[in-house]
């Protein structure tokens, strides 16, 4: 293939996902907006897909749905950042954001989908200068639920989350709070 048909590749690329993000945002209908917003999660894990995607502000479009009262929209925007936050530049953009509180928010959602990419999410945003934040009490509060959870898929995930990225002292800390409260985030359904 001649570098000049794969610009043209490029150019297409480039054009169709401006497409999909212009149709979402003209879009009244629910459906269509849940399946664009689906397109782009997908698109979201390729990473040729990440420059055009970052060029067209979808990581600001996908923070943007965590809110939605919609929960599918919620599922695919949070699957979509997932896709995205493993790429440095992504990552960065999202936490200078201040995207973690609502990937955290994400935690209880009913919707297994949500919390299990809301849970990979925080891993894959977690850094040195992020660490406090993705590991707060809450959240390993909440990890510690999510491991005796009879899902296996959020109890194993879960106790990853905790061995690889909380200390010993944050774990035991949330133990003890959480002896002494019945406060946080529910568990989704099973």
């Amino acid at each position: 293939m001649s570098q000049k048909q794969r610009d043209l590749l490029e150019l297409g690329r480039l054009e169709y996902l401006q497409a999909l993000v212009t149709e979402f945002q003209i879009t009244e209908s629910p459906e269509a907006k849940k399946q664009i917003l689906a397109n782009l999660a997908n698109f979201a894990y390729d990473p040729k897909n990440y420059e055009y995607l970052r060029q067209l502000q979808v990581l600001d479009l996908f923070l943007d749905m965590l809110t939605e009262d919609n929960e599918i929209l919620v599922e695919f925007a949070i699957g979509g950042l997932c896709n995205l936050c493993l790429d440095k530049t992504n990552k960065d953009y999202i936490l200078e954001a201040d995207g973690v509180a609502p990937v955290i928010n994400c935690l209880s959602s009913s919707n297994e989908e949500t919390v299990m990419s809301a849970v990979t999410t925080l891993m894959y945003l977690t850094t040195p200068q992020s660490r406090q934040q993705t590991t707060a009490l809450p959240v390993v509060e909440c990890m510690l639920r999510f491991s005796l959870s009879a899902n296996r898929r959020l109890s194993n995930l879960a106790r990853v989350f905790l061995e690889d990225y909380c200390s010993p002292v944050q774990v035991e800390e949330a133990r003890n709070l959480s002896k002494h409260t019945a406060v946080g985030i529910p568990l989704p359904k099973d």
